[in-house]
């Protein structure tokens, strides 16, 4: 399996690591920017990873004013300027990814999520991320199984050698919904039993049982990063857009939510019995 880094997560620390040094040099962005000759806005462009093309040239007039003269601190952050450049394996599957969700979970060394309505999608099997994706509408077979394939493809961080601490809640009703016809259920069903069991992953269901709970308003999804410079995130979906927040009280709001469903779902052992229960509802058993 291939290490991917993510573009964004290297651009983000990049900027955080030029805003720092400037601080630790003691300028203002527009003082630091008048002595190069810029304006204050391509200053403050950087440090907001608000361009990805930072030329060389600029980069080394910023550590010369910042009087970083280590040549190794120089070339780590000539490289991130670098990888901020790079398109990343998302990248060709044009029209099918809207937003930097693969882009940032390429990064992420943890990763959890609730998923209220369907198996989460680093958890789907192609047949059964192929029935969701058609939902009962109209869609181009291309484009279908495009947008699988880039499913799968998502998929392989959780087979990395070093993959992210992945912790998935799902509700009840995303078990008990049938998705594609009976077999592509209980396939996904002994599918989720294996992932569940899995070093590294946690599955947890919410059963119907809890009742009322601090996730209703829908699915989320935290990642936290392992460089102190790549501050976590928290990720949701509307019918307009997908959102991606960054401030710590937002991420802070959804991390608060993540636990108190967890809180209110059953504990991973149990988990695994319930889906397998399930399984065994549909005719199959999720040991096969």
């Amino acid at each position: 399996m291939r290490r991917v880094h993510s573009p964004t997560v290297r651009l983000r620390r990049l900027a955080g690591e030029l805003r720092r040094r400037r601080e630790h040099a003691g300028h203002q962005i527009t003082d630091a920017a008048k002595t190069l000759g810029w304006s204050g806005t391509k200053l403050g462009r950087f440090e907001a990873a608000e361009t990805r093309r930072i030329k060389s040239a600029d980069l080394d007039a910023l550590l010369d004013l910042y009087k970083v003269d280590d040549p190794a601190e120089r070339e780590a952050l000539h490289q991130l300027a670098r990888d901020a450049k790079d398109r990343g394996w998302w990248s060709q599957y044009k029209g099918v990814f809207t937003d930097q969700l693969p882009d940032f979970e390429a990064e992420a060394s943890a990763i959890r999520t609730f998923e209220p309505q369907v198996i989460p999608g680093l958890l789907q099997t192609p047949e059964y991320a192929e029935a969701v994706i058609r939902g009962g509408q109209a869609h181009d077979d291309e484009a279908i199984t495009a947008r699988v394939a880039a499913r799968m493809e998502r998929q392989q961080i959780l087979n990395r050698h070093d993959p992210p601490e992945y912790w998935a809640i799902i509700d009840e009703a995303a078990l008990r919904r049938p998705i594609g016809t009976p077999e592509v259920m209980s396939a996904q069903l002994r599918h989720l039993v294996r992932m569940a069991t899995r070093e590294g992953v946690t599955v947890q269901v919410l059963p119907f049982a809890a009742g009322s709970h601090a996730a209703n308003m829908g699915a989320l999804v935290i990642m936290d990063f392992a460089e102190p410079l790549d501050p976590s995130i928290a990720y949701t979906e509307t019918y307009a857009a997908s959102l991606i927040l960054e401030r710590p009280e937002e991420v802070a709001r959804f991390t608060r939510v993540f636990a108190h469903a967890s809180a209110s779902a059953l504990p991973g052992a149990e988990s695994v019995a319930f889906i397998r229960d399930v399984a065994q509802s549909l005719g199959s058993s999720a040991d096969e």
